[in-house]
């Protein structure tokens, strides 16, 4: 955060090229010298040249070097030999400090070893301002650190200034997510990050964003601090120096994207006779309101004679028609009412006539009926049409539902044509079958059948033909099933006591690719997991403020911060028939420390001469690998907590950012 200051004591120092056939160069460049000189006041010329001591690259020039005031003119970067300038193509602003950030841009020509946070400041007036605000900017979701992350400040305080001015003093995050805005004046600002994608330095809503809800006001304060010296013959002596010490210098910003799309309909169709399809831009609260427009049911609503298959966002709709008048048009005409995002990036609604054409018509309807007349003039029988009413499982959790989708929405199901049995040897035994079930109406081709399995048992389900039928008068055919369900031997179970966090929480166990898996809520200060599967797990914990059971991103929009989000700092490996208890205090390690390495995406590269961290595997066996929990105190805890299992782990949350800190 005062590489500018340390390069410039460096320039004394000359750093020798080594020998060939010697140790490799591990240095990064050391600056020399500049025109202007760091910190020049009253600069006029436009020209920047920058001296080091060996040869030099720039590298990814627009991706990492940002100057201050932002340049609407990109500038001229380049590098020859030792030397490295910089030409500003934008007119300088009087009496303004200007600083060049080059990030980790600058490197060595032949082994590539980079100067990290290296930057360069001058005034074109009589004061340079050298007031700073440092943090790290991490993704709120995951704590992954935010790499090349634009990151700037405006003492405009209207709440209106990131979406219609620039940012005026930017820099961007390095490897590790952190940043320093330097060169500020005295006074107030507001805090953002961005992902400024078209480089206009302030915020579009489809852009990434994090920002601090807390006005800062940087400030500077000298402190003593001693070094100790080794001298040549061992021995140590204490000095004391006086510092600067810039504050704030741990602001937390957790990024977010509002996911936002502008509302408007993608698509129409009439995928086939039975079927009206509408497909929108994003998801909604609302539904459409759809009328016939043609016809003798003009003026009816759509519902009416229809039964809707809906996704969970409202955005694809699938409008099965149940009336065989309309099912028999060629073409029907229906007016859709609903809401358009319009010029001013306001939702209002909006209506729109539509024609919607059966694909292929009368054509494909004379080829599919020539082609069946044909197979009854070669067998004699008409050709049965079976609707589908399938599950595929083999293996079952002892906690899960069987599922089954069907081809059409269903009219009836006939469960005396059902029938459940369990395999005793080589004799099967039936057993009362189970009821299946539509749980959401809105999701009318998907049927599920709760049952209280007994581990270990082989079952076979089968459902005669004829034991569904669809709303086009067609059924199933015989179908038969056989699964097992997993034995209890094969779980295992693990209970974290949380300490450390207030109000509501949920924990989710990872998989190695950082995704959900189970998620189970903290009651009294534990978050339960039963009937784990051998195999190596991770653990986050989010707040859940708004009590809705899944994670809810910020909103930039509506002013409100992701929800906090925590994580267990090592991993777990779960073995067969282990009952595991373990204490985790989510504020015990700062946030950029807890996310293991291992499921970490946004590594920092290795430099020359270092290691690439690794979690240690041999003490996290020795952590987890403790019985410790009563076979009775399982089998409670698995009836309490089955009902869990299915919970939905792909929703969004808040945090506030302006009271955790970083480091």
């Amino acid at each position: 955060m005062v590489a500018a200051a340390v390069a410039i004591v460096m320039a004394a120092c000359a750093s020798m090229g080594r020998p060939e056939g010697g140790p490799r160069d591990i240095e990064p460049p050391v600056f020399l010298g500049s025109n202007p000189a760091p910190g020049a006041l009253n600069v006029k010329q436009n020209k920047i040249s920058l001296r080091f001591n060996e040869n030099v690259q720039v590298k990814d020039v627009l991706g990492k070097v940002v100057i201050s005031p932002a340049q609407l003119t990109t500038p001229l970067i380049t590098a020859g030999g030792r030397t490295l300038t910089v030409e500003l193509r934008d007119t300088l602003i009087p009496n303004t400090t200007y600083t060049i950030d080059f990030s980790d841009g600058i490197s060595d020509l032949n082994e590539g070893n980079e100067i990290d946070g290296f930057s360069f400041a001058f005034s074109t007036g009589p004061v340079i301002d050298t007031l700073q605000i440092s943090g790290m900017v991490l993704q709120g979701s995951n704590l992954e650190p935010a790499q090349g992350m634009l990151v700037g400040v405006y003492s405009n305080l209207s709440d209106t200034a990131v979406t219609t001015l620039p940012l005026e003093r930017i820099t961007k995050t390095n490897q590790l997510g952190q940043f320093t805005v330097r060169n500020l004046k005295e006074g107030s600002y507001k805090v953002f990050a961005l992902k400024d994608n078209n480089r206009d330095y302030h915020w579009d809503r489809s852009e990434d964003i994090a920002f601090l809800d807390v006005v800062v006001t940087p400030t500077v304060t000298d402190t003593t601090v001693q070094d100790t010296l080794k001298a040549v013959d061992g021995s140590d002596s204490i000095v004391s120096r006086e510092v600067a010490v810039y504050a704030p210098n741990d602001v937390l910003l957790t990024w977010f994207n509002e996911d936002y799309k502008p509302q408007y309909m993608l698509r129409n169709d009439r995928t086939d006779r039975n079927r009206l399809s509408f497909l929108f831009n994003a998801p909604s609260d609302t539904f459409p309101e759809i009328t016939i427009a043609n016809g003798e049911y003009e003026g009816r609503n759509l519902s009416d004679f229809t039964i809707l298959n809906s996704s969970a966002t409202r955005d694809t709709l699938e409008y099965w028609l149940k009336d065989s008048v309309l099912i028999m048009q060629d073409s029907l005409l229906v007016s859709a009412r609903y809401l358009r995002t319009d010029t001013s990036d306001n939702l209002s609604w909006t209506t729109d006539t539509l024609k919607l054409f059966m694909r292929g018509g009368a054509k494909k309807e004379k080829k599919e009926t020539k082609k069946k007349k044909g197979k009854e003039d070669e067998d004699s029988v008409p050709p049965t049409v079976f609707m589908n009413f399938r599950t595929k499982t083999s293996t079952l959790e002892v906690y899960q539902k069987l599922m089954f989708n069907a081809s059409q929405p269903v009219a009836s199901i006939d469960q005396s044509k059902i029938k459940l049995e369990e395999k005793d040897d080589t004799t099967w035994i039936e057993l009362e079958a189970p009821v299946f079930v539509c749980p959401d109406s809105l999701k009318p081709l998907d049927f599920i059948a709760e049952y209280e399995w007994i581990p270990g048992t082989r079952y076979r389900l089968t459902v005669d033909s004829t034991a569904v039928t669809g709303i086009y008068n067609e059924w199933n055919n015989t179908t038969k099933t056989e699964f097992t369900v997993r034995d209890e031997d094969e779980y295992s179970s693990l209970d974290f006591t949380i300490s450390g966090v207030e109000g509501k929480a949920m924990v989710q166990l990872l998989n190695q690719s950082d995704m959900p898996v189970f998620t189970e809520p903290v009651v009294d200060g534990h978050a339960v997991f039963m009937h784990l599967l051998p195999n190596t797990y991770y653990a986050r914990l989010f707040v859940d403020a708004d009590s809705n059971g899944v994670y809810t991103d910020g909103s930039m929009t509506l002013g409100h911060q992701p929800e906090e989000v925590y994580y267990y700092p090592k991993k777990i490996t779960v073995r067969k028939k282990w009952n595991v208890e373990q204490s985790w205090n989510v504020t015990e390690l700062p946030l950029d420390q807890q996310k293991p390495y291992d499921i970490k995406k946004n590594k920092p590269k290795v430099k020359a001469g270092e290691e690439e961290q690794r979690d240690d595997d041999e003490e996290e066996e020795d952590e987890f690998y403790i019985p410790g929990v009563s076979s009775d105190r399982d089998q409670n805890r698995n009836t309490n907590r089955n009902s869990n299992r299915n919970r939905t782990n792909n929703g969004r949350l808040r945090q506030n950012g302006s009271n955790r800190r970083a480091y």
